[in-house]
């Protein structure tokens, strides 16, 4: 196994416990009535990502790039790592792109969610 994918499975071990905390805790603060936990690990994935990507950049450290971006925050969530596709298409200079990008996700993503939930009913009926 490389060293990269096994810090990338560290990486995710500790994002996924971190999410699943995060859940129970906003759960057990704000009701379950709302999915409070998944728009805080969103939100505060794409912060940290954020602050991430300019640190390791400025500090000459992409090295860590595996363990923490894609391991850690995507484990905590990969609307971080959609927020970055974003922020990076539109600071090129690819509005067109950026926005793109962001309708086709979500619209594409929740259809494609609920298409499996159709299969799945229809086997399981």
């Amino acid at each position: 196994m490389s060293l990269t994918l096994l810090q990338v499975a560290l990486g995710g071990a500790i994002g996924a416990s971190g999410r699943y905390l995060t859940g129970i805790a906003m759960a057990r603060l704000l009701g379950k009535g709302f999915p409070w936990g998944t728009l805080t690990v969103n939100i505060l994935g794409s912060f940290a990502m954020g602050l991430i990507v300019v640190a390791l950049a400025h500090l000459s450290a992409n090295r860590f790039a595996p363990f923490l971006m894609t391991g850690v925050l995507g484990g905590f969530t990969t609307f971080s790592a959609f927020s970055l596709d974003v922020a990076t298409l539109w600071e090129r200079g690819d509005t067109v792109a950026a926005l793109g990008y962001v309708a086709v996700s979500v619209l594409v993503s929740i259809a494609a969610l609920f298409a499996g939930l159709l299969v799945a009913r229809e086997i399981w009926q």
